[in-house]
Formats: C-alpha cells, sequence, structure tokens
C-alpha cells in the first residue's frame, strides 16, 4: 500500500508492534478528550485564501535560534525510540538531518546523546527532565547531561515543565508497561536512577513518582541558565501567565504543549492556546507548537496563529515502527510537501507572507469589509 499521509503509519505501527509499546505510544491520559481535541480544533480553524498571486517559487527555509532550516516542521522528543525499532533515535536523526530539520533528543532516550551525535552533522536539541536524588545528586545528574549534550554539539535545552508527576495513562496501567528487557535508558547508564519494572501499576509512573523532582520551579530555570550558554526552551507552556514568565524568566523559547495529551486531560488543544501565548510574548521570543500536528495544513495554521514552528512526535515514532529511518524521510516529506501546496495555495511565497488574515477560527469575531 503506498503511503500517501502520515496518519496511515499508526495503522501498520499498530500491526507490527506489540500492545503494551503500541499503547505507550499512542494513548493519551484518563478519558483522552484532549488527544481527540488537539485533531479536532485543526479541523475547526479554516483558510481564507488569497488568489492570483504569482506562486512558482515558494520559499519554506526558517531560523530556529539563530539556526537555518530547510522547513519549520522539527522532531519533537519521543522517549525510548528503539521499543520502535532496533536503530531508535539513530534512524530519527538521520532522517531529521537529510531533511534539513532539528530532532530533539529525549533524555529518556535509548541511544545515548553520543550515540545519537555520532550519526553525523545535524542541528540538535536535547529535552531534559529533573531528577528527584537528593538534592545534590538531583543537579549532578541534570548537570552532567547538560555538560554531554554541549561537548556533543547539542543547541539547545528543552525544559519539559509540565511533568512534575505522570498524567494517568490508563493503558499502561491496564498493560502494567515497562521498558522491554533488552533496552536501556542510556544516558543513564551506570548512574544509580533506578529502573522503569514492573509493578502493579505502570512501571513508568512508579519510576516517574521515585525519581522526578516535584519541587521544579522557576528558580530551576534561572539555575540552569548559570550552568549552560545553550538558549533553553520551555516546553508545556499553555497559558499567557506562564509565557510572560518565561519571558521574564530568559527563556529563549517556548514550546506550546500539552505532553501529546498525556498529561493533564481537558486542557486545550495546543492549537487553541497558541495565541493566548504568542501574544503575551509581544514578540520577544519565539514561540513553537506541539501536539496534534498531521498535515501541512496544521502546519500553515500555526504558523498563521504566530508559532514560528512546530514539532511532530507520533508520526514520527509510527514512521519508525512501519519503516525505520526511511518511513521518518518520509513523513517528513509528505508533510513538507503538504505544507508548500497550502503555502502556494493560501497565496504566500515565503513564511513571512503567512499572516493571521489566512485564516478563520471559532473566537474571530465577524469581519467587516470596508465597502468599494
Amino acid at each position: 500500500m503506498e503511503i500517501t499521509n502520515v496518519t496511515e503509519y499508526q495503522a501498520i505501527a499498530k500491526e507490527k508492534l506489540p500492545k503494551m509499546v503500541y499503547d505507550y505510544y499512542a494513548s493519551g491520559a484518563e478519558d483522552q478528550w484532549t488527544l481527540q481535541e488537539n485533531r479536532n480544533a485543526f479541523a475547526r480553524i479554516l483558510f481564507r485564501p488569497r488568489i492570483l498571486i504569482d506562486v512558482n517559487k515558494i520559499d519554506m527555509t526558517t531560523t530556529i535560534l539563530g539556526f537555518k532550516i530547510s522547513m519549520p516542521i522539527m522532531v519533537a522528543p519521543i522517549a525510548m525510540q528503539k521499543m520502535a525499532h532496533p536503530e531508535g533515535e539513530y534512524a530519527t536523526a538521520r532522517a531529521a538531518s537529510a531533511a534539513g530539520t532539528i530532532m530533539t533528543l529525549s533524555s529518556w532516550s535509548t541511544s545515548s546523546i553520543e550515540e545519537v551525535a555520532s550519526t553525523g552533522p545535524g542541528i540538535r536539541f536535547l529535552q531534559i527532565r529533573f531528577f528527584k536524588l537528593h538534592v545534590y545528586k538531583n543537579k549532578k545528574v541534570v548537570e552532567q547531561l547538560v555538560r554531554r549534550a554541549e561537548r556533543a554539539g547539542f543547541k539547545a535545552i528543552v525544559l519539559t515543565a509540565d511533568a512534575p508527576r505522570l498524567g494517568r495513562r490508563e493503558s499502561d496501567i491496564k498493560n502494567r508497561f515497562t521498558l522491554p528487557p533488552n533496552l536501556t535508558r542510556k544516558n543513564f547508564e551506570g548512574v544509580d536512577l533506578g529502573k522503569i519494572y514492573e509493578d502493579n501499576d505502570s512501571g513508568l509512573a512508579s519510576y516517574v513518582a521515585g525519581q522526578i523532582d516535584r519541587t521544579l520551579s522557576w528558580k530551576d530555570v534561572q539555575w540552569l541558565q548559570t550552568i549552560t550558554n545553550m538558549p533553553i526552551l520551555i516546553k508545556g507552556v499553555l497559558t499567557g501567565e506562564d509565557a510572560r514568565i518565561a519571558v521574564q524568566a530568559g527563556a529563549a523559547g517556548i514550546i506550546v504543549s500539552n505532553h501529546g495529551a498525556r498529561q493533564l486531560d481537558y486542557v486545550p488543544a495546543t492549537i487553541s492556546a497558541l495565541e493566548e501565548v504568542v501574544k503575551a510574548t509581544q514578540g520577544r521570543i519565539p514561540v513553537f507548537l506541539d501536539s496534534g500536528v498531521r498535515r501541512g495544513t496544521d502546519v500553515f495554521k500555526a504558523l498563521a496563529l504566530g508559532a514560528s514552528g512546530i514539532f511532530i512526535g507520533r508520526p514520527v515514532v509510527f514512521s519508525l515502527a512501519a519503516e525505520g529511518e526511511a518511513g521518518v524521510r518520509k513523513v517528513l516529506q509528505i508533510l513538507r510537501d503538504e505544507f508548500e501546496l497550502t503555502m502556494a495555495l493560501s497565496g504566500c511565497r515565503s513564511l513571512s507572507e503567512i499572516t493571521r488574515n489566512h485564516i478563520v477560527t471559532e473566537w474571530d469575531t465577524p469581519r467587516h469589509l470596508p465597502k468599494l
């Protein structure tokens, strides 16, 4: 079967992967309302295309934190990718590099920072979480991760700010989710952080409860800035209030994210929260979006609402499960092609030409055009 859009990879991944692994990647928290809403909200935003514009040449390039990339479509952090395919994060890193875009490596990866760096040149960010051991050890482990990322040539830190505790993912509880015995979290080999073991709950939830620092606060953002010169993106912002604090705290950017609907259910879709966050930053730092992007039209809608770019997660891991590196390359190419077509049909030749006037949302007031 020829793949014609990125969502088709999900059914293939479901067939190929063990149920525990597929459910871990696919499921959301509790009722999974936000999981559905992440998609549904995009469908309620409509286009206002402009016509009779010369769109022979379309330029999708953009600059993110000073790095030029081929398109505003990047790879989100996805944990434990070797559960999906033996090459895991290696394959994803090579595919992102081939597409001329950014990959974000999860700190909970099954390939180490150094191993991913060894796949060759590419612009890579490291996503980190704060680990709760004793306070001095906590900071030491995080500091070691940051130093390793710097040495390996990573370009930014993405701080996960919405997971002081793990959301209640009922599929993981039912499946007694645990990391398969042949895999390890490579970034923590030789560091005693405990294991993701099977128990009467989700093994991951138990692990997080024991290790993740629930006291994480804006002070820790300031501490991170004292140990690295890498720019820090705050991931998990959904409100204007937190966006303003992020700006004041010196964040280099914000990722509007609801963690793929895996944390707090009944939060809004990220595309619904995006404009409030963008307005609150007043253009002082870039705002990105993840969670729910499945089409090039979604990318255009996010940029029209003020995003500087988007990150994709599940389409990457499902295509990785289906076809390895070739699958991830195809997902990035499909989204690129769809986005380019959307720009052309909307009358936009460059990202700077995508404006708020190119879309209409359910919260817009009726337009009153001037009389001719």
